[in-house]
C-alpha cells in the first residue's frame, strides 16, 4: 500500500511514493546523532533529526556550498510538523538565533544560498547581512503560482547569495542558458553572429542573470515529483550546485524536505549531507539517491548547458552533438 497515494492513479502520474515496506526498507539508512561526530559519520548520509537538536553536534568547517531552504514565513503544515506565521520582526529574530551557529560548518572560501519568498525576503536579507557578504538577489519564476482577484498572483520565490568571504568559487560558464534569438544577426559572408541553428531555429548561449525563468516546479508527470508541498525542482538545484562548487566539494542542506539538494548533489559527483526533521521526507530522499545511482538526467539541462521551459532538448541531442565546435566558440564569444 503507499502511504502517499492510496487511490487508483491517472497512468502519466509519475510522483514518487512509498509503500509501507519501502519506509521499514529507506528507515534503516537513515542517520541519527546522539553526540559530536565526525565528517566521515555524515557524509553522504541522511539524517533524520531537528536540525536545532543537533547544531552543536556537526564538525566545523567541513562544507563549500550550504543550501538553505527554511520554512517560510507563512503558516503550513509539513506532514506532522506545522510551522506558524509570524511577524517579520520574530521571523528575523527566528533565524538569527540559529543562523550564526549553521555558518560554522561553512568553509572560510564557502557559499550560502538562503530561500525565501516575499515575506520573508526582507527579514532573511537583514540576518544574512549580518553575518556574511550578500552578493545577490536571485528571482525565480514559480509559474504554478495562484490567482488572486484582489492582489497580484505571487508567483516568485528570492534566493539570496552570500559568501562566507571575498575568496570564494564562481563558475559562470557551467551556468549558461541556451536560449532562442530574438535578432539573429549574421556576418558579413552571412553566418552566424554569435548563435547556432538547431531544428531550423537560432540558440544562443548566454550568461546566468539573476532572474531566472526557465524553471518548472514539479508536478505529477516529472519523474522527480514527490508529494512534499514545497519541494525545490533539480533544475535550480543544478543551477546553484553547478556555479558554487566543483567535483567533489561537500553540499549541505539542513532542510532537506524530500532530498532534491542531495540527489542533485550526487548527479554532479559532489558530496552531500542533507537534515531533515520528517522520517517519510528522509526515506523519499533515500528512495529518489537510489534512483540516481541509476539515472543522472536534470530536467532541462543537457549537454552541458540550461535549456529554456518547455524547450525538447532531448529532440535536438544529434545536432547539438554535431555543433559542439559552435558550442565552444560561443562560450568564448558570449
Amino acid at each position: 500500500m503507499d502511504v502517499y497515494n492510496q487511490t487508483r492513479r491517472a497512468t502519466r502520474n509519475r510522483t514518487i511514493t512509498l509503500s509501507s515496506e519501502e519506509i521499514e526498507h529507506y528507515r534503516l539508512r537513515l542517520v541519527r546523532l546522539s553526540a559530536p561526530v565526525q565528517v566521515p559519520d555524515i557524509l553522504c548520509k541522511t539524517v533524520n533529526q531537528d536540525l536545532f537538536e543537533i547544531l552543536d553536534w556537526l564538525p566545523r568547517g567541513f562544507v563549500d556550498l550550504l543550501f538553505v531552504d527554511p520554512p517560510y514565513n507563512l503558516t503550513k503544515s509539513f506532514n506532522s510538523h506545522t510551522f506558524r506565521q509570524r511577524s517579520i520582526q520574530e521571523y528575523a529574530e527566528w533565524m538569527d538565533s540559529w543562523l550564526p551557529k549553521l555558518l560554522t560548518v561553512l568553509k572560510p572560501t564557502g557559499s550560502v544560498y538562503i530561500c525565501s519568498d516575499w515575506r520573508s525576503s526582507s527579514a532573511v536579507h537583514l540576518v544574512a547581512d549580518k553575518y556574511l557578504k550578500v552578493r545577490n538577489r536571485i528571482t525565480w519564476e514559480r509559474e504554478k503560482g495562484r490567482g488572486a482577484r484582489a492582489n497580484w498572483k505571487n508567483c516568485s520565490e528570492d534566493i539570496w547569495f552570500c559568501t562566507m568571504s571575498d575568496d570564494y568559487f564562481f563558475n559562470a560558464e557551467a551556468v549558461k542558458l541556451k536560449r532562442k534569438v530574438i535578432a539573429p544577426y549574421r556576418d558579413e559572408q552571412g553566418n552566424p553572429k554569435d548563435w547556432v541553428k538547431i531544428n531550423g531555429e537560432g540558440y544562443r548561449l548566454t550568461y546566468p542573470s539573476n532572474i531566472w525563468t526557465d524553471i518548472t516546479v514539479p508536478f505529477w508527470s516529472m519523474p522527480e515529483n514527490t508529494e512534499h508541498p514545497a519541494q525545490k525542482p533539480e533544475k535550480l538545484l543544478a543551477k546553484v550546485i553547478l556555479a558554487s562548487s566543483r567535483p567533489g566539494d561537500v553540499v549541505f542542506d539542513p532542510f532537506l524536505g524530500s532530498g532534491t539538494t542531495s540527489v542533485v548533489a550526487k548527479k554532479l559527483d559532489r558530496l552531500y549531507v542533507g537534515v531533515e526533521v520528517d522520517t517519510l521526507y528522509c526515506c523519499l530522499a533515500e528512495k529518489r539517491l537510489q534512483f540516481a545511482e541509476h539515472d543522472r538526467t536534470i530536467q532541462g539541462y543537457e549537454g552541458g548547458v540550461f535549456w529554456e521551459r518547455n524547450s525538447a532538448p532531448r529532440a535536438r541531442h544529434e545536432e547539438l552533438s554535431h555543433d559542439s565546435g559552435g558550442f565552444l566558440r560561443l562560450n568564448l564569444l558570449i
